[in-house]
């Protein structure tokens, strides 16, 4: 069930150019499932919002979300402190389905800010014994963030747009080299990159994540409709349907 709650900040942190890592306590963070996002309330700002889920600690009850300044809301919440509280709603939208699959080797493919649910989803899926490969693309060297934590669950490669690290390029171009069967790919990012990846990766099963601006984040606004591939004369509501979505599900673009 959707709720609303005053959350405490546990930590907040600058992790990479622009980009802040914030925890906070809830005993609702065992309910939150990878893929999922909260809706964050901004002082002074009449729409929330909607922040990834990077993490989950169940034994502390707490919950990591990772976001990036792009506008005057996000600043604002990354001049947050430690002890601060946030006016929360959680647990928001749909979740990878990864325990109806079955999985022995899963490729996340992640960009930019769409990195951070990739890493939680990851976790879940190291703990069931799934072999997990990643793909990361970044701006530059000064916006990667989480490297050694994906290294961490598997054989990680990181493309940066500028070339500063990593291989220069996109995510795509990693994945062409990849010589590694998988049973389901999982990406989060860009609209552009997601189109790129689902045309690679066209003969292959996998779910995509949207990143989307949303009004009300419960699906009663219609601000976040995406159409549907197979007719698109009807739509689905990103911020209760999704955000994620199986990968031939919805237009893009």
């Amino acid at each position: 069930m959707i709720t609303k709650k005053r959350l405490e900040i546990i930590s907040h942190l600058q992790i990479a150019e622009a980009t802040f890592e914030v925890t906070v306590k809830s005993d609702l963070a065992v309910e939150l499932k990878p893929g999922q996002f909260v809706h964050i309330l901004v002082p002074g700002h009449m729409l929330r919002r909607p922040i990834s889920i990077a993490n989950v600690d169940r034994e502390q009850k707490t919950f990591t979300m990772i976001f990036k300044i792009f506008g005057e809301g996000t600043k604002k919440l990354s001049e947050c402190r430690s002890g601060d509280y946030l006016d929360i709603i959680l647990p928001c939208g749909s979740h990878y389905p990864i325990e109806e699959l079955e999985l022995e080797h899963a490729l996340l493919v992640g960009g930019g800010i769409g990195v951070p649910p990739l890493y939680y989803l990851g976790q879940q899926l190291k703990e069931k014994g799934v072999k997990v490969t990643s793909v990361l693309g970044f701006q530059g060297k000064s916006h990667v963030f989480y490297e050694e934590k994906f290294q961490q669950l598997g054989d990680t490669y990181i493309a940066t747009n500028d070339g500063t690290y990593g291989k220069k390029g996109f995510v795509t171009d990693i994945i062409k080299e990849l010589d590694q069967p998988m049973d389901y790919y999982f990406s989060c990012g860009p609209t552009p990159m997601l189109q790129a990846v689902t045309t690679l990766l066209a003969n292959e099963k996998g779910y995509i994540s949207l990143e989307e601006r949303m009004g009300c984040g419960v699906g009663t606004c219609y601000a976040c409709v995406v159409p549907l591939k197979n007719d698109p004369t009807k739509n689905k509501k990103i911020c209760k349907d999704g955000p994620v979505f199986y990968a031939n599900e919805v237009l893009l673009g």
